[in-house]
């Protein structure tokens, strides 16, 4: 019996294993190894079957966050078209760069409103790409397999909090960096605005010591009428007067200033002590900053320096800092709203109409634009009529979560 062929076979059996036994020892190690024992595994398998998104979630957020910043590059492209139109006379006027213009106006220009009105953005991407579900009969189909609303409501709130902490950290640390070319740009060719005088500043220097300025001029930061006043249970101890008042900008230490013409006098009891001289080099604890804010100053100050000049003023007793509060409160307020207003986009657009989009896009501008309307008043308040900044600025998202509140108990189910 000839065995040859079962001996060739053997061998090539034997000969397979052992190359499959070489291959298992030659098997890459280290991270490369561990992500082929996981595919043999099927670990992956495993996540994608237990993973916290379903298919469904991964679609809508696909679908909200990609209308959301499609609406972004196109209403920003009309925006900078307009806004080119409108200021090339001043550009002209002025003979601004054009790489200013491009580079320290404009590419900051982009992101600072995208973010501004990133909830009118939100808003027309919520409503457009739902209203489309709902006439293609997908919001229906969604429901009626026994997914709930509120469960519905998910994938819109994980895009929600994406846009809300993406806004929140742009507005609060990025954006202001950008907006002080920004500003500086605007006062130096587009507004021409430029605030370098102030008069009649009073503020708290130290614990019971008080500096006033009768003006203050920003271009040689050099103060008029100045008094320096110094006081101890309630009472004046001593007191400082002089005509002129200067920051030395060449000084290598802060707070250094040079007082010209003055006279000092210093109340012991019942006895006086006056004394007098043409100049005097001091420390006082004030910067030019504090004596002058610009024009959209707020805007150029990240959240943590916002709250650090808020304080200092503050304790300083200067009373002109409604503005700076306002911004520091709007700032986390406005990213909130974007859950309100998902709330209401999806509660508006979800239930599938006739007309198709023109009554749920209408409703919602009518709604979005009340809101930001609402929003200004408020603000308005809080800087004109010293209304306290943080329950201005929250007024409109405590009202308009009532209005999603009825808009939600209203949607379909």
């Amino acid at each position: 019996m000839d065995t040859s062929g079962h001996e060739k076979t053997n061998k090539k059996q034997n000969g397979n294993n052992s190359a499959n036994g070489t291959k298992g020892a030659r098997r890459p190690s280290g991270f490369v190894g561990l992500l082929h024992s996981a595919k043999n595994l099927s670990v992956f398998k495993w996540l994608s079957e237990h993973s916290f998104l379903s298919r469904l979630d991964r679609y809508i957020i696909g679908k909200f966050l990609g209308t959301y910043f499609f609406s972004i590059v196109l209403i920003i492209s009309i925006a900078v078209v307009f806004d080119f139109n409108e200021n090339i006379d001043k550009f002209l006027r002025y003979d601004a760069p054009i790489e200013e213009i491009l580079f320290d106006y404009y590419l900051n220009f982009i992101p600072f409103y995208s973010n501004l009105f990133s909830q009118l953005f939100v808003f027309i991407a919520v409503i457009f790409f739902t209203t489309k579900l709902a006439d293609n009969s997908e919001i229906i189909a969604m429901l009626s397999t026994g997914t709930s609303f509120s469960r519905l409501m998910r994938p819109y709130m994980i895009s929600a909090a994406i846009i809300a902490l993406l806004n929140y950290g742009l507005g609060s640390y990025i954006i202001p960096r950008g907006n002080v070319k920004r500003v500086k740009f605007e006062n130096r060719y587009k507004n021409r605005g430029r605030q370098d005088l102030s008069t009649n500043v009073q503020l708290e220097v130290d614990s019971g010591v008080i500096a006033y300025f009768g003006r203050y001029e920003e271009n040689h930061k050099i103060g008029f009428e100045f008094t320096l006043d110094k006081f101890e249970d309630k009472k004046l101890v001593k007191h400082l007067q002089a005509m002129t008042i200067q920051y030395d900008t060449l000084s290598y230490e802060p707070y250094h200033w040079i007082i010209t013409n003055y006279q000092t006098r210093d109340l012991q009891g019942r006895r006086e002590v006056i004394q007098s001289g043409s100049k005097l080099d001091t420390i006082i604890k004030i910067m030019p900053q504090d004596l002058l804010a610009s024009r959209d100053m707020e805007m150029t100050l990240t959240t943590p320096e916002l709250k650090t000049y808020i304080d200092r003023q503050k304790e300083r007793g200067f009373a002109n800092i409604q503005k700076f509060e306002v911004e520091y409160w709007k700032r986390g307020a406005t990213s909130f709203a974007t859950f309100i207003l998902t709330i209401i986009g999806v509660s508006i657009s979800a239930r599938k109409r006739k007309n198709g989009m023109g009554i749920a896009l209408g409703i919602g501008l009518a709604l979005i634009l009340t809101y930001i309307m609402f929003q200004t008043v408020v603000a308005s308040l809080a800087i004109n009529a010293n209304f306290p900044a943080l329950i201005a600025v929250w007024i409109p998202n405590v009202v308009f979560s009532l209005v999603a509140l009825y808009y939600y108990k209203k949607a379909p189910r």
